[in-house]
């Protein structure tokens, strides 16, 4: 699902013109810098669970199922209505499953969804539960607007448009995936596996509350770069994946420099990759399955490929998965 306001990076710095001129910056920063030329926000208000709900009944629906049906629910979304209790009680309340449905968040920033499907599959895996969906509802418009007040500040100052520079390419969404055994699956895609590798000494890199998220776009890019080209190998000889084994690669897009660099040491060409960045922005954990969807719906992504599924999130995360659509 993606939200109704398209909201173009140049609208973003408008919001803050006066300060670039102050601090001799040009417009065009953002789409310049990141590769993101606009993104879209839900209407002011909106509930991640209020979306993602709409997300699951959507995904629960197109697999043949009936809510009393469905034996687990993990929201995955950094996004999240309260503290406590857990978005997922929520999401299962306004769904209406019933009282032997599992449910529970899983919080692992940027992967948190392919964390999610890890977590599942492994649950059905070991036979606790038949099905489940995997949910992530992304809001983010009320902390970019915060951070769009503080940039026109009459105290802003360079350093704090380089730290708040992130926020400016989030972008929001929901989608949900609907996981069952093989035996019992309709469309027949399968998991093959995932592989993990961290990097948790860099976990000062990205940090991020409801109003505010402050980062270290360079150290991000050198160190995210370097997890995922660590975690390559490993997948490629866990997978048994060759130079040309990989039919398309679905990523988390953080920027377009990120995503080059990546592509370019893994020696991979990048047009293999599905790219959405550049009109969806980071979505967070839903910016991959989002992408994976509107690949799908191109046909871009067809029956019996192979598909190479990675994210590498703040903390440091990676996850590269692999799956046969």
């Amino acid at each position: 699902m993606l939200p109704p306001h398209v909201i173009t990076s140049d609208m973003l710095e408008e919001a803050f013109a006066g300060t670039l001129r102050r601090l001799g910056l040009p417009r065009g920063q953002v789409e310049k810098l990141s590769g993101v030329k606009e993104r879209r926000y839900w209407d002011p208000n909106t509930a991640p669970s209020a979306i993602a709900t709409v997300a699951a009944e959507r995904a629960i629906e197109k697999a043949g199922l009936k809510p009393n049906q469905v034996q687990a629910l993990i929201n995955a979304s950094v996004s999240r209505d309260y503290l406590e209790p857990a978005t997922a009680a929520i999401i299962a309340g306004n769904l209406g499953l019933g009282h032997h449905a599992i449910t529970f968040d899983v919080t692992n920033a940027c992967v948190g969804f392919l964390t999610g499907m890890m977590v599942l599959a492994n649950m059905i895996e070991l036979g606790q539960v038949e099905n489940g969906v995997v949910v992530c509802g992304e809001t983010v418009r009320e902390g970019v607007e915060m951070t769009l007040r503080r940039l026109a500040a009459d105290d802003a100052t360079v350093d704090l448009f380089r730290e708040n520079f992130a926020t400016l390419t989030l972008g929001s969404g929901a989608v949900a995936f609907v996981m069952t055994r093989e035996n019992v699956s309709k469309a027949k895609h399968r998991l093959i596996g995932a592989v993990t590798r961290n990097a948790p000494e860099h976990n000062t890199l990205c940090l991020a509350q409801h109003g505010e998220m402050r980062a270290d776009a360079h150290g991000l890019l050198t160190h995210g770069v370097n997890l995922a080209v660590e975690t390559w190998p490993f997948a490629a000889q866990e997978f048994g994946w060759g130079p040309n084994s990989i039919d398309v690669v679905v990523g988390h897009q953080v920027s377009m420099a990120h995503f080059a660099q990546v592509f370019q040491r893994i020696e991979q060409p990048i047009e293999k990759a599905l790219l959405t960045l550049p009109f969806l922005g980071n979505c967070g954990p839903a910016s991959l399955p989002l992408t994976l969807a509107i690949g799908e719906a191109q046909g871009r992504i067809q029956p019996g490929q192979e598909l190479c599924l990675y994210a590498v999130g703040s903390g440091l995360g990676c996850v590269i998965m692999g799956v046969q659509w």
